[in-house]
This record gives structure tokens, C-alpha cells and sequence, in this order.
């Protein structure tokens, strides 16, 4: 078992010292700058989820909008100011996106932990989507590091890059392709759906629109909580699948049941064999492989356009650039 352990340990050094020598994002990145950095972070996280689990959905949402516009560089994070709009306020985020608060909270005591402005708020977020995910029974995977935060943002390419609720299929393989992502990434992604809930504004033309593809009873229950008038009960949420605070499989076996909440779900099974449907059969009823594959679909949306070296900047406060 010793001699295990050292070979294991030795292996993760040459992994880490590959990475620094070929000067890409490294898992180990902080082992030396900050080794407190990480147990800190899993620490507030889990506090977070504690308190409402709903808020490890939202964190590893935040993960993902933030990938999908311009980078993984916590542009996400950024509020308005007279010289900047933010993403906060672009159509998928808007009153949806949330978990700021906790991000600020893990600023502050990494900060406080690391004596220094050393950890950025773009690895934060990276870092908390997956302790959501092991918080809520998910699988572990070794979050790369290094990037470093954004000096702007764009509401605009908020609105025009992150996939709508409303897409069908060939859009949304589209839109993955575009960002260097393949079909399995976008079902394996797809699958971060087995956490969460939805507004009824979002699902609302399924439910009322699509009854040859939804299973009968699950849209009647949903019918009492989503009324068909826009604006009545537009917030009301419900689960994007029947165990919206597990991470579990149960998303990919709804969507074999006809019960994808939202449009954008249900085009990846149409059972007709076409597009997607082989790999959600799959993952439905292989758990071990989606716990496998997952982490790496997240490790290479994580790697989306990352602001490394003197790109960039760490900044102070996860809300604001450190000029402002």
C-alpha cells in the first residue's frame, strides 16, 4: 500500500510539473501559492449548500454562463457601472443567474487564508462548481488552474452565445461546436441538468405547445404551477428533473420518459435514433460512465479561452475591476 501511495504521489507531481513547464492551466497551481485556497472554498460551499441546496445548481450554472462568453474569466461576476455593462442583466441571466453572494463570500476568506490577492474570481467559480457537485453525491474531478479575471465584459455576446432553452437540436449542437465542444460534451453538460429548477417562463411554450413530446401527467402537475398567461407566475420553479438537488442520472432517464422540462432538454431524445438519443440511452443506464465522462466535459468547457499569464488581472473584488 506504501509503495502505491508514493507512485501515485510521484505521478501527480510529473502531472503537475508538465503542466507548469508547458505553461497551461494546472491543477496544482495553488499547492504552493496557497494550499489553504481550495479546502476554503469546498468549505463555504458546502456551508452554502447546506443552508439551501438549491444554491450548488446555481453556482455550477454560473460556471457554464460564464464559460460560454468570451472564456472562463469570471466576466460573470462583473456589476454595472457608467463605464461598463455587465452580463448580469443579459436575457439568460437575468433574475435566473445567482450565487454571487457566495462567490463574494469565498473572495474574502481565500483572500484573509492566502494573506494576499492571489486566488482569481474565475478559478472560484470554476472550484465551487465542482464542490457543488460533489456536495450534492456527483462525481470528483481535479479542476485545472491559473486563470485569471476579465478587464470587461459583454452583455451582448451574454445574449448571443449562451444556448436558449428555446433551441433545437441542430442550434444547440451548433453552438457547442462553435465553442470546441463535440455532441457528447453538449449530452454530458446537458446532463449538469440533474441539478437545478426552472422558471415557468422558460418552459412555459413546452408545456402548453408540445404535448406529442411530454409525458401527460408530468405536465399536468406542472400545469398547476405554470399558468399559460405571460407574466402570471413567470418565477414559479420547478425541477428540471425528479431529483433536481441530486446528482444522479434520473435527468437522462426523464428524457427517455418524454419528460425533459424544457425544449432544449427533450431535443437531445427524440427516440427515433437520431442526433443524441444513442449517448442519452447510454449515460441513462450507465451512471458509472456519466460519473466518469462528466468531469471531463466540465475540465474542457473549463478550458475555454482562459486568461493566463499577464492577461488579465486577479482582481480584489469579484464585482468590480481593481482600476474602478
Amino acid at each position: 500500500m506504501a509503495s502505491l501511495s508514493f507512485i501515485s504521489t510521484f505521478f501527480f507531481v510529473l502531472v503537475c510539473s508538465f503542466f507548469i513547464a508547458k505553461g497551461q492551466l494546472d491543477p496544482c497551481f495553488y499547492d504552493n501559492i496557497c494550499p489553504k485556497a481550495l479546502p476554503t472554498i469546498k468549505a463555504i460551499v458546502e456551508d452554502a449548500i447546506q443552508q439551501e441546496a438549491r444554491m450548488g445548481a446555481s453556482l455550477l450554472r454560473l460556471h457554464f454562463h460564464d464559460c460560454f462568453v468570451n472564456g472562463c474569466d469570471g466576466s460573470i461576476l462583473l456589476d454595472d457601472t457608467p463605464t461598463l455593462t455587465g452580463e448580469k442583466n443579459a436575457a439568460p441571466n437575468k433574475n435566473s443567474a445567482r450565487g454571487f453572494d457566495v462567490i463574494d463570500k469565498i473572495k474574502s476568506a481565500v483572500n484573509s487564508v492566502c494573506y494576499g490577492n492571489v486566488v482569481s474570481c474565475a478559478d472560484i467559480v470554476a472550484v465551487a462548481a465542482r464542490d457543488s457537485v460533489v456536495a450534492l453525491g456527483g462525481p470528483s474531478y481535479r479542476v485545472e488552474l491559473g486563470r485569471r479575471d476579465s478587464l470587461t465584459a459583454s452583455q451582448a455576446a451574454a445574449n448571443n452565445s449562451i444556448p436558449a432553452p428555446t433551441f433545437n437540436f441542430s442550434a444547440l449542437l451548433s453552438n457547442f461546436q462553435s465553442h470546441g465542444l463535440s455532441l457528447q460534451d453538449l449530452v454530458l453538460l446537458s446532463g449538469a441538468h440533474t441539478l437545478g429548477f426552472a422558471r415557468c417562463t422558460n418552459f412555459r411554450a413546452r408545456l402548453y405547445n408540445e404535448s406529442y413530446t411530454q409525458d401527460a401527467s408530468l405536465a399536468n402537475s406542472l400545469k398547476a404551477i405554470c399558468p399559460p398567461q405571460s407574466g402570471n407566475g413567470d418565477d414559479n420553479l420547478a425541477g428540471l428533473d425528479g431529483t433536481p438537488t441530486k446528482f444522479d442520472t434520473v435527468y437522462f432517464d426523464w428524457l427517455l420518459q418524454r419528460k425533459g422540462l424544457l425544449h432544449s432538454d427533450q431535443q437531445l431524445y427524440k427516440g427515433d435514433g437520431s442526433g443524441s438519443d444513442g449517448l442519452v440511452n447510454y449515460y441513462s443506464q450507465n451512471s458509472g460512465a456519466f460519473w466518469e465522462d462528466f468531469g471531463g466535459a466540465m475540465l474542457r468547457m473549463g478550458a475555454m479561452k482562459p486568461l493566463t499569464g499577464n492577461n488579465g488581472e486577479i482582481r480584489m473584488d469579484c464585482r468590480k475591476v481593481n482600476s474602478y
